[in-house]
């Protein structure tokens, strides 16, 4: 398995409307960096995905896993362009600041602190486990702790 985190200002596509969608998930379109789209088009089915609310809150806020693999982003008519469908699985029980992914030793490498303009970024194993931790989640069964 991966990890991932997404980023979304929550005014234009929030945790919660993430969450309405259900089972069905939803398109994880408008996104035009080609680092992002090749992260996007290197996520497998089931990978675990943070969402992370940008611009306000500046917060891990839930989880989700990739229910669709990469394929053309119908938002557009340029091949060039991706998309994955994204499932919310849980919410993150006290959301994982910028600020507090920053103040942590551990999480300096995390491409959230070195490349935090990219959209759609890997999250390492060792990375993954360190939010999950601080934000009071399992990191396998995504349950509070």
């Amino acid at each position: 398995m991966q990890y991932w985190l997404v980023k979304s200002e929550p005014d234009a596509w929030s945790w919660d409307q993430q969450v309405a969608k259900g089972a069905a998930g939803e398109i994880w379109s408008g996104v035009r960096n080609y680092t992002a789209r090749n992260n996007m088009r290197a996520m497998k089915l089931g990978d675990r995905v943070f969402f992370y609310h940008s611009n306000e809150g500046l917060a891990v806020v839930g989880v989700c896993e990739v229910a669709e693999l990469s394929k053309p982003d119908p938002t557009t008519d340029d091949v060039r362009w991706d998309c994955v469908t994204l499932r919310a699985l849980a919410p993150v029980p006290k959301p994982v600041t910028l600020k507090d992914i920053k103040a942590n030793p551990k999480l300096a490498e995390m491409s959230l602190v070195t490349s935090f303009r990219l959209s759609v970024q890997p999250v390492t194993a060792a990375e993954w486990k360190e939010v999950c931790r601080m934000g009071g989640l399992d990191p396998k069964t995504l349950k509070a702790v």
